[in-house]
């Protein structure tokens, strides 16, 4: 119940009849104030209409004697009358002063104002023209008077009056009208701005839904894609960064998987020997030569599992400018060492490039580590460089078998060692997983070109200028 009331469904609904509400209120009173100056415009109009009339009967000529009215205020006021018919919730009173005889259409007015002691009164005092209102039972109404004179002195009074709080609370009732037809359509919008908030949520309650079933067994679910395209978008991103997941997950269970099963095997082999070892000198020395090995192995694994998880640190490197040449020769150098082959310096590159010293080397010496491990003893392992494209690569070449078509994309998977040229106890399988997370720290890439039968060409290709702005980057002196 709590999360249909205080839903984003309902709250898009409630935001959205409010501001309709908002809106039709504003619209509501705004068109009643426009009506009522209106009709008060139309009400003066009226007004001054039938007193213009009046006076231009007066200044006239009696049409039953075709002679001027002069002085005769009761044949002016006769004739207008019978000329004119007062509108709805209109009246005429004309009071001739003399005689004090009223008379007024023959329509029955709302409320007869010569039957009303103090308005006729107040009338007969009238002596120049005025407008105003009285208070009525019938509420509010404006009036125009004006008086009829003869040689300065008035003769007759008379009134124009329009009962102006009737024709008010006919205004009032076709707003009031209105109102409702607007809270009826409001209303029924609510049921379709219900049926549209749930479409427009509905990606969003299908990723709710989805992450609720996701655990860490099963990633598989996706969110169906359709509807509009924002909410489409949202959907094909939640469902891409759960492909991310999924295969996130899945290798870090590979990588556990794997790790146990590298480490178990020294474990054992191990416990094995020291639980068979003897009371033989000779026998204990070999035993524990072969634990100090595969301890070595282990200590060795481990901090090749720690370069690797290093390496999605933004502190991985430590960038500097480098000579290439000079770089390329220092791996030489230090390469020669693993172990008795054909070395070669193919080439050493002229220029500088803003890459981490130890980094790159540790990447070249594991790709030489790989290489003399798919050469027999005698075979050619060349080392070299070249700078082009702003980018600045650093290769390792053997004569060995190379590498088939089917592990091309494996090799640098951790733990994966190739089938060919593999001799037991060279590794773990790391060293290319090493090499290529710091090409890739480097904002760069390893390329391998392996012709079938003609050894393998692994090149660690990284941009001239680091990826991101270092913090510090010194020349090397």
């Amino acid at each position: 119940m709590r999360r249909l009331l205080f839903g984003l469904r309902t709250r898009l609904v409630l935001w959205y009849l409010v501001l309709l509400a908002v809106a039709a209120g504003l619209t509501i009173f705004g068109t009643r104030q426009v009506l009522l100056v209106r009709l008060d415009e139309r009400i003066d109009a009226e007004l001054r209409q039938e007193i213009e009339e009046l006076t231009r009967l007066a200044d006239g000529d009696d049409p039953a004697t075709g002679e001027p009215f002069q002085d005769d205020v009761y044949a002016i006021f006769d004739t207008f009358l019978r000329r004119n018919v007062p509108s709805r919730n209109e009246t005429f009173l004309a009071i001739e002063l003399a005689t004090g005889e009223g008379l007024r259409p023959t329509t029955d007015p709302p409320y007869a104002l010569d039957t009303d002691r103090e308005i006729r009164a107040y009338i007969e005092g009238i002596r120049s023209p005025e407008r105003g209102t009285f208070s009525t039972p019938m509420g509010e109404v404006d009036y125009h008077a004006v008086t009829l004179e003869a040689e300065g002195d008035p003769l007759g009074v008379f009134v124009v009056a329009i009962f102006s709080d009737l024709l008010r609370a006919e205004t009032n009732d076709v707003v009031r009208v209105v109102s409702v037809i607007f809270g009826v359509l409001l209303v029924f919008v609510s049921f379709l701005a219900w049926g549209a908030a749930g479409r427009v949520v509905a990606p969003v309650t299908a990723v709710t839904a989805t992450a609720r079933r996701i655990n860490d067994t099963d990633l598989t679910r996706r969110i169906p894609l359709g509807g509009a395209a924002e909410t489409t978008e949202m959907a094909a991103t939640f469902n891409a960064m759960l492909d991310r997941l999924e295969e996130a997950l899945a290798a870090q269970r590979r990588f556990v998987d794997d790790a146990g099963h590298e480490l178990r095997t020294p474990i054992t082999i191990i416990r094995g020997h020291l639980e068979l070892m003897g009371d033989d000198p000779e026998e204990r020395r070999e035993t524990i030569a072969l634990v100090t090995d595969e301890l070595d192995r282990m200590h060795r694994m481990v901090e090749d599992l720690l370069i690797l998880a290093k390496a999605e640190r933004p502190d991985f490197l430590a960038l500097r400018v480098v000579d290439v040449a000079r770089l390329t020769e220092e791996v030489f150098a230090k390469a020669q060492a693993i172990a008795p082959r054909d070395w070669r310096l193919a080439a050493a590159a002229p220029g500088r490039a803003v890459v981490d010293r130890q980094r790159i080397t540790q990447a070249l010496v594991q790709l030489a580590q790989n290489a003399v491990q798919h050469t027999s003893a005698g075979g050619r392992i060349a080392i070299g460089s070249f700078v082009r494209d702003h980018e600045v690569g650093f290769w390792v070449s053997d004569d060995g078998e190379g590498v088939p078509d089917g592990e091309a994309q494996r090799i640098f998977g951790r733990f994966h060692r190739g089938e060919a040229g593999r001799r037991r106890g060279e590794g773990a399988g790391l060293g290319l997983s090493i090499a290529h997370a710091i090409a890739m720290a480097h904002g760069g890439r390893i390329e391998l070109h392996s012709p079938p039968g003609m050894g393998a060409t692994f090149t660690v290709v990284v941009p001239v200028d680091p990826p991101s702005e270092p913090a510090l980057v010194p020349q090397e002196p």
